[in-house]
C-alpha cells in the first residue's frame, strides 16, 4: 500500500513547534497504517491513495492555484490545529460546489488509519475495474429476464467491459479436446466418463479465458447438457478456486457481483440460488451445484441437479459468518446483508450444495424488492465495505 502525501499551508512563518505537532501527527498514522507516508507533488498520483494535508487556515488560495494538477477524489487530511479544519471545511464545500468527490480525514490516528486503508481498497477495487474483461460465453438462460445489464451502462458506471463470445467456441474445444490422466487422478472415486467430459469443459474455458484475456466469465451452461452431454458446474467451481470469476446459466449480474465481491475479499465466492426463505426464522437455504472446493470443509461428486449428468460438487461448508450479496442488472440498486450459516442440508429436490443462512437483515426485502435469482455467498462480514464501495460505484441505495 503506498500513500502519498501533498502539503498545504499559509506562507505565513511557521514555529519549530508548529513543524514538531504536524510530524507527530503524521508519525502517529504511519504507526497505525503500519506503512509510510510519502511526501510527493501535488500531480503525484502513482500511489494506492493520495493524500492533501491542510496543515493550516489560508491554505484555500494555494489549492486553487494547484487545482488543475489535483485529481478526483480529494482527500483531504487535518489535525484541527491553526485552523486547518476550518480550511479544510472551506475547501470541501468548494469542491462539493463543483459536484467534485471529497473527504476530510479528521480524527485521532486509529480512525484516520482505518479510513485510508478502506480508501485504498475502494480505490483499488474502482481501478482494477476499469482494467476488467468479462466473457459472456452464449447469451444469458432464457429464464434469466431480470439478470441482463445494458453493456454500455457496466462500462459508464463501473469501468468493465463485457465480452460476448460464442458458445460454439466451447462446444468446439471441448469436442476436440483430451484430458490428461493426470489431471484425472486429481479426482478419485469419480466416474471417468463423466469426470472426462467435466474436465474437458474446464480446459475450454481456461483456453478461452487466456484468448480473450477475461478476468471472469459466465457461460450458458445448460445448452451444453445436449450438445456434449455435460455440465459446467465442476469447471466453474474450479476457475472461482482460481480466482477467476466463473458464473453459470449466463448470469451477467451475478458475473458482476461475484467478480466485485472477489476483489474485496480476495477470497472464493459460491453463487447460489435462494430455495426457500423462512420468514419466521430470519433464514434463507441457498443451494446451487458450483461451489468452489476451498470454500468447503468437506465434499463429494454428484451429478448436475437438474440433468443427472456431468460432475456437481456437494459440499460442506463451515458454520460461521457469511455476507450474501446482489446487484441488480440495472445497476441501481444491491441487496447485501450479513448472516450465519446454521446447517447444511441434504434434501433431495435441490442443487447439491445446501446451506441455511440466517440472516441479519430482515429477509422480507428478498421477498419485497429482490434484485435477482442467484446470490454470491462469501466469507466473512463484508457488509459495510460493499456498502461503502456501492455508494461510491452507483450512488446512496
Amino acid at each position: 500500500m503506498r500513500i502519498k502525501l501533498s502539503l498545504f499551508k499559509s506562507r505565513l512563518k511557521h514555529s519549530e513547534a508548529f513543524e514538531k505537532e504536524n510530524e507527530l501527527f503524521i508519525n502517529g498514522i504511519e504507526s497505525a497504517l503500519g506503512a509510510p507516508l510519502e511526501y510527493a507533488e501535488f500531480s503525484d498520483y502513482d500511489c494506492d491513495v493520495k493524500l492533501l494535508f491542510v496543515q493550516t487556515g489560508g491554505s484555500e488560495g494555494l489549492f486553487l492555484r494547484e487545482y488543475e494538477n489535483l485529481r478526483e477524489p480529494f482527500y483531504l487530511l487535518t489535525n484541527g490545529g491553526n485552523n486547518s479544519l476550518a480550511a479544510s471545511m472551506e475547501i470541501a464545500t468548494y469542491l462539493g460546489n463543483a459536484e467534485k468527490k471529497c473527504e476530510i480525514l479528521h480524527g485521532n490516528a486509529s480512525y484516520v488509519a482505518n479510513r485510508i486503508k478502506h480508501l485504498a481498497l475502494i480505490d483499488g477495487v474502482k481501478n482494477k475495474l476499469a482494467k476488467t474483461r468479462l466473457g459472456v460465453i452464449g447469451t444469458p438462460s432464457d429464464w434469466l429476464i431480470a439478470s441482463v445489464p445494458d453493456y454500455k451502462t457496466v462500462k459508464n458506471t463501473l469501468g468493465a467491459t463485457l465480452v460476448n463470445i460464442p458458445l460454439e467456441e466451447v462446444e468446439t474445444l471441448v469436442k476436440n479436446g483430451q484430458t490428461s490422466g493426470a489431471k484425472r487422478s486429481l479426482y478419485p472415486n469419480c466416474d471417468k466418463k463423466e469426470l472426462d467430459a467435466a474436465l474437458e469443459i474446464y480446459d475450454a474455458l481456461y483456453t478461452i479465458k487466456n484468448k480473450y484475456a477475461l478476468n471472469g466469465l459466465t457461460l450458458r451452461c445448460f445448452d451444453l447438457l445436449s450438445s456434449v452431454k455435460s455440465t459446467g458446474c465442476l469447471a466453474l467451481a474450479e476457475l472461482n478456486g482460481l480466482g477467476i470469476t466463473g458464473t453459470c446459466e449466463g448470469d451477467v449480474a451475478a458475473m458482476i457481483t461475484m467478480f466485485v465481491a472477489s476483489l474485496v475479499t480476495g477470497e472464493s465466492n459460491f453463487q447460489a440460488n435462494p430455495a426457500r426463505i423462512d420468514v419466521e426464522n430470519n433464514a434463507v437455504t441457498f443451494a446451487h451445484c458450483t461451489v468452489p472446493l476451498d470454500m468447503v470443509e468437506s465434499y463429494r461428486f454428484d451429478t448436475h441437479f437438474e440433468s443427472g449428468i456431468g460432475v456437481a460438487v456437494k459440499g460442506e461448508m463451515r458454520k460461521t459468518r457469511v455476507t450474501i450479496f446482489r446487484i441488480s442488472a440495472d445497476l441501481k440498486r444491491y441487496f447485501v446483508s450479513e448472516g450465519t450459516v446454521i446447517a447444511n442440508l441434504n434434501e433431495h429436490d435441490l442443487c447439491r450444495t445446501q446451506i441455511e443462512v440466517k440472516l441479519d437483515k430482515p429477509v422480507t426485502e428478498l421477498l419485497k424488492t429482490p434484485c435477482g435469482n442467484h446470490h454470491v455467498i462469501t466469507y466473512g462480514e463484508h457488509a459495510e465495505t460493499f456498502t461503502q464501495l456501492m455508494d461510491e460505484l452507483i450512488g446512496e441505495k
